[in-house]
């Protein structure tokens, strides 16, 4: 599994985690060691994530009630700036003989992502939410 976090100037660093991502290892492996900090370095940032079971289980809202969340539709990754990076990543992405080989060309491609591509994406948000109220439960176009 794959981490990170984006902000409009900023990025978290990529985070790599091997098995199975528990409500617990989500508390103490992401959000208290990368969320807390990079949210403390950002005043007014708004949290936000999809509603895997990790991210809405007791222990972690319990660690996230200090910062301000989004609530979070179900079933909405077009919502999510965050996907369409990964969709980027995935696009550029030329085979790899290992899951090491895997990390570290997906490492090297986060590490050189321009910002600005980050950027446009939020910057497309106010579309994407019309897009998706305009489909209703609908595909959305956009």
């Amino acid at each position: 599994m794959l981490w990170v976090a984006i902000d409009y100037d900023s990025r978290s660093t990529l985070i790599v985690m091997r098995g199975i991502l528990t409500d617990q290892r989500y508390v103490d492996d992401i959000l208290r060691p990368h969320v807390g900090p990079f949210l403390n370095g950002l005043p007014g940032a708004i949290f936000q994530q999809d509603n895997a079971h990790p991210h809405t289980a007791r222990v972690a809202q319990d660690f996230l009630c200090h910062f301000q969340a989004l609530p979070w539709p179900a079933h909405s990754p077009d919502l999510s700036p965050v996907e369409h990076v990964w969709d980027q990543l995935k696009r550029q992405m030329s085979s790899c003989h290992s899951v090491h080989d895997l990390e570290l060309a997906v490492q090297d491609m986060w590490a050189h992502l321009p910002q600005d591509n980050i950027r446009c994406l939020i910057n497309s948000m106010p579309d994407r939410v019309a897009a998706c109220i305009a489909a209703g439960v609908g595909p959305m176009h956009y």
